[in-house]
């Protein structure tokens, strides 16, 4: 899944990527707020975490662009403002949840994976389908129960279908939030890597359709 970081702080901004690549996101990190708002209105991203202390253009102000031309992705408050107010104001902008300063990382990615959760209109982090299991807090997939060992890049792709299941998603899409954007691969590396993964999960995981995408059945057959 693709992540927008938008954080001013190098310090944080460096422990806060590699807490989520770790954790099996995509990230991408923006300093100010003119780019994040851009970015945040002309890409798509599965969540953003947004700080509202930032150059240019301030974070509330930026939540409340995204809002008002449509954009739904959740977002993740990061602020050192600790007032009550200040948080009721970002939250009536939006906001999805909101975190403050100092903070602890197992935390963000709690508070992460419950709004992305959330905004797919599920209650757990535990996801299935079938025989196939998905444990988002244990980055974990198992088989009727078994644990099944995964390389970073196929745990990526079974969670997106998974968190997805039950909607054809595009190529370009996989590619975006399993290799990242602008990531250098061979053309047919998605094609290589599911492969890979029906042979660990079984080839009825993941239906092709061609033309269009890429399925994980609501209920499979």
């Amino acid at each position: 899944m693709r992540v927008l970081l938008v954080e001013d702080d190098r310090r944080i901004a460096s422990d806060v990527v590699r807490a989520l690549e770790a954790a099996g996101y995509v990230v991408e990190t923006v300093r100010d707020g003119e780019e994040a708002w851009f970015r945040g209105d002309t890409e798509d991203y599965g969540a953003v975490i947004l700080d509202l202390g930032l150059p240019g253009m301030d974070g509330l102000a930026v939540l409340k662009r995204w809002r008002a031309n449509g954009r739904q992705m959740p977002v993740l408050i990061l602020t050192a403002r600790a007032s009550w107010a200040e948080r009721v104001d970002g939250i009536d902008a939006g906001a999805d949840d909101y975190l403050p300063k100092p903070f602890r990382i197992e935390e963000l990615l709690a508070r992460l994976r419950s709004i992305v959760r959330r905004s797919a209109g599920h209650a757990s982090s535990v996801v299935s389908s079938g025989e196939i299991t998905l444990d988002e807090r244990q980055m974990r997939v198992s088989v009727r129960g078994v644990p099944i060992a995964m390389s970073p890049l196929e745990y990526r792709l079974v969670a997106y279908l998974l968190r997805h299941r039950g909607r054809v998603v595009s190529q370009h899409e996989l590619d975006e939030n399993v290799y990242g954007h602008g990531e250098d691969h061979d053309s047919n590396a998605l094609e290589v890597l599911i492969g890979r993964v029906r042979k660990k999960l079984g080839p009825d995981l993941i239906e092709t359709r061609r033309g269009f995408g890429y399925l994980v059945p609501e209920t499979p057959a």
